[in-house]
């Protein structure tokens, strides 16, 4: 019988809120800059947008919880695979890395200008 452990509802919780980030932020985000032109897209109005502490919520979003979304799927990808390790350490290095990336992107987006 499979044993939930009490952290498990959080980690459910980021794997939906990721995968509908990634399903459809970031197609949305990768057309609506293909269709920028050149001037839309430089530096100082790139810096002048960034500005804006909602666009950070934004990146920081686009970029934290899809890698939550992706940790969990390894996870269970690998655990239905028959890695035996997949509900301890390997779960401890997915999450972790996630969590790692998700401070990563939350200092980059706080250093932006």
């Amino acid at each position: 019988m499979y044993e939930v452990n009490k952290t498990e509802p959080f980690w459910w919780g980021l794997f939906s809120l990721g995968g509908v980030v990634a399903a459809l932020f970031v197609p949305i985000h990768i057309i609506m800059v293909g269709f920028l032109s050149a001037e839309a897209v430089g530096y100082h109005q790139m810096v002048a947008l960034v500005g804006n502490p909602l666009i950070k919520l934004y990146l920081f979003t686009l970029v934290s919880l899809p890698l939550f979304h992706a940790a969990h799927r390894l996870r269970f990808a690998l655990k239905d695979l028959g890695l035996k390790v997949a509900g301890g350490l390997l779960g401890v290095f997915l999450y972790g890395g996630a969590v790692f990336g998700t401070m990563v992107a939350a200092y980059i987006v706080a250093t932006l200008p």
